[in-house]
């Protein structure tokens, strides 16, 4: 009889899955945490059940997990009540799954999961639920708990889970090479797909599919396109209908997770012709931006001072500052803590996995390049990505 597991992509092991158990119910023991409630839609931001259950949310199919201090877990999934998903085959560390048919296009499905949370919470009177991801709960399902739970108390537990998860093990790491590595190949079949003549969303399509081929999981291309002088930030795929040209600047974008859900993210410029000069000088700008960031990573460093310090390297060149983030970490999220910006509390530690992509914006120009390095105990370690830093004529 075939054995179903054969259908699992590459997964974590069950040791690292009860590390993490481990670490997150000693948390839970010293600050008096009955439960973890947490619930992600989509595999781009789906960090927390990602990092509970090693299952992936998808295609923005709500899914639950309620991780108790001293049992089992519980999964709530939009499914049928008689066959709830995942298959029990699939999942470790879980005592039950639950299931109801609610999407949150049909708005009065919209507590369905709620009811079976509280079902599972109500159990225990007068628990302490430990919220994972407030941002992450729809008002309704969040209100349905706390009317109909009126001896619970609730508390904001994500700052702690947020730390556990920030802090890459030697598995973990690994993974996250393979990754980069994809994506060095990624970047390479685009390179020889670039052509005048092609429109920026063939290129989306050539890089996801070879993505896809060499084992990502989940994918976002950005594509970027001007004539000298006319400067575009990053496209949605909405926007990517534009045809290439001769003397083009070009940008790509491949940010993706790789065998085991981990994401790196890898951005190189390309000019379709001699580059001007400017377009030149602004690019060193752009390098000499990101040496800056890689000499303040280090264990113990403040995300607003290195914030503070690209900044005003970019306001000394003549470019324009950033403004959202330049740099941040990356793990079973595409934008996990800690984000380098101005309002990030968290310190960088060793063992952190994080992008830097500065970027340079001037009248005329704008380029950026992207990769991804490891925190280490001395300061940041070697580029994760062997993709030359050099901007591509072609």
């Amino acid at each position: 009889m075939e054995d179903p597991r054969e259908r699992l992509v590459a997964s974590i092991s069950t040791e690292e899955l009860e590390r993490r158990w481990k670490a997150a119910r000693e948390w839970m023991k010293e600050e008096g945490v009955d439960y973890l409630l947490m619930r992600n839609d989509e595999e781009y931001f789906g960090g927390y059940v990602k990092w509970f259950t090693d299952v992936p949310a998808r295609h923005s199919y709500p899914f639950t997990v309620i991780f108790p201090q001293d049992d089992g877990m519980t999964t709530i999934t939009s499914s049928p009540p008689t066959e709830p998903g995942p298959k029990a085959w699939a999942l470790r560390g879980v005592k039950q799954r639950l299931g109801a048919p609610y999407y949150p296009s049909l708005n009065y499905t919209g507590v369905y999961d709620a009811e079976l949370a509280v079902g599972v919470l109500k159990e225990k009177i007068g628990a302490t639920v430990g919220v994972v991801g407030r941002s992450f709960f729809p008002v309704p399902f969040y209100e349905y708990l706390t009317q109909h739970l009126p001896t619970t108390r609730f508390m904001d537990a994500t700052d702690a889970i947020d730390h556990l998860k920030a802090i890459k093990f030697p598995e973990e790491i690994e993974l996250i090479r393979r990754t980069a590595e994809i994506q060095d190949l990624a970047l390479d079949h685009v390179k020889k797909s670039l052509k005048p003549g092609i429109r920026e969303l063939d290129l989306y399509a050539e890089a996801h599919y070879i993505c896809t081929r060499l084992g990502c999981e989940r994918v976002q291309i950005l594509t970027c396109s001007y004539p000298p002088g006319e400067p575009s930030g990053f496209n949605q795929r909405h926007f990517m209908n534009r045809v290439i040209k001769e003397k083009d600047h070009f940008v790509i974008l491949i940010e993706g997770n790789g065998p085991g859900g981990y994401y790196t993210e890898i951005a190189r410029p390309f000019s379709l012709g001699e580059p001007s000069q400017e377009t030149r000088d602004t690019y060193a700008v752009v390098l000499e931006a990101e040496a800056v960031t890689l000499n303040l990573l280090k264990p113990g460093a403040d995300p607003k001072e290195i914030w503070d310090a690209h900044n005003a390297f970019l306001w000394k060149k003549g470019l324009a500052p950033e403004g959202r983030l330049h740099a941040h970490g990356e793990g079973y999220d595409l934008v996990e803590r800690p984000a380098i910006r101005y309002d990030e509390t968290m310190i960088l530690r060793p063992g952190m996995n994080l992008a830097v992509h500065p970027v340079g914006k001037s009248r005329n120009v704008w380029t950026t390049l992207c990769n991804n390095y490891l925190i280490a105990e001395s300061g940041v370690g070697p580029c994760l990505h062997k993709t030359p830093k050099e901007m591509i004529i072609l």
